[in-house]
């Protein structure tokens, strides 16, 4: 415990600017007034959610001939602007792709057993984490949004914290013990997580549709959702509405990883189990996460938690692209997950 205390910094004040240089790079879509786009439009595109060149880019025209105001004409005006401005380039060799990926930051989950395992939590990633109740789904959630604030020396992230909760399980009192585990001020912690509740799906989508408002303007380098499914469940009943759910929640999980991409950030998110709908009653463990091949597809690294031996929890990694089917242990403690005791 000592040597991680040693190696901390003090979080700087809530409101300060971790790594400006960070997001300088981020073009905010008003650029776009000096290529003849007209404010009113760039007005348009940003209460739609529409902050930064890029997003711009990577939308569908469809998407963007919705948003009020603007007709198709004035769309491929400014998609047009957007890619002068972008200095877009369609092809990259794989060695400047390699470059590129000496962005990507790993941030430490508390536990070195999981962090020997897949690293920590990516950015540019959408992370899935999925498990039974009393699992260690949101303590590991909990754990990362302190370890985040820390430098990126100390495997942080070196920014701020987002987080959307769809089951009222998130407890700011849970994050003092984690912060004093770092030596960081724990009201300092709590101001650099920005959190907000969500009742329904469709206000699940529109706080998601926000965070992209608040990702253009300060260093953010986490968001979490825990629950990504349970709206879905609860406003989608039945077989009959399981086709509108999948292509709603497939949507969903498009925008988390172009925003995990366009502002480098790591979307972490936990999943809800159901029993196996197959029926097959002679496997290992008949659970499935919700969502099916939405959720297989659209995450970049999938996790399931299990209670272990004891106390203990068991992570095993489901899907990752640079590690195959593996276990870590680890155990719940006031000051977020650690390592498990021999």
């Amino acid at each position: 415990m000592a040597t991680e205390i040693e190696q901390m910094r003090t979080l700087p004040e809530a409101g300060d600017h971790y790594a400006v240089e960070e997001i300088d790079g981020i073009e905010l879509i008003d650029k776009l007034a000096t290529l003849g786009i007209s404010a009113a439009d760039v007005k348009k595109a940003k209460d739609a959610g529409y902050h930064t060149v890029r997003s711009l880019l990577m939308s569908p025209k469809k998407h963007l001939w919705n948003i009020k105001g603007l007709s198709e004409a004035k769309v491929d005006k400014m998609l047009d602007a957007a890619r002068k401005l972008s200095g877009e380039v369609v092809f990259i060799t794989g060695g400047q792709l390699l470059e590129l990926k000496r962005s990507v930051l790993k941030i430490t989950t508390g536990c070195q057993a999981i962090d020997a395992l897949v690293g920590g939590i990516e950015t540019q990633c959408v992370t899935e984490v999925y498990g039974e109740f009393k699992t260690g789904k949101t303590q590991l959630c909990s754990t990362v949004c302190v370890t985040t604030q820390l430098p990126t020396e100390s495997g942080g992230g070196a920014g701020k914290v987002c987080y959307i909760d769809t089951e009222g399980s998130f407890r700011p009192e849970r994050i003092a013990p984690i912060a004093e585990r770092y030596a960081l001020s724990p009201d300092e912690v709590l101001n650099n997580i920005v959190y907000a509740r969500a009742h329904t799906s469709d206000n699940q989508m529109d706080l998601i549709n926000m965070t992209a408002g608040l990702f253009a303007e300060e260093p953010f380098r986490l968001l979490v959702i825990d629950s990504i499914s349970a709206l879905f469940r609860v406003d989608y009943v039945g077989r009959g509405e399981l086709a509108e759910r999948q292509q709603k929640l497939g949507a969903m999980m498009s925008k988390l990883k172009k925003l995990a991409e366009e502002y480098n950030i790591a979307v972490l998110l936990t999943n809800q189990v159901m029993a196996d709908p197959s029926g097959q009653m002679f496997v290992a463990d008949p659970k499935k996460h919700v969502g099916g091949h939405i959720m297989s597809h659209a995450s970049t690294c999938r996790f399931m938690t299990r209670k272990g031996k004891g106390d203990t929890r068991v992570l095993k990694v489901i899907q990752h692209p640079s590690v195959g089917e593996s276990e870590a242990v680890f155990q719940i403690t006031n000051g977020g997950i650690i390592d498990a005791e021999d």
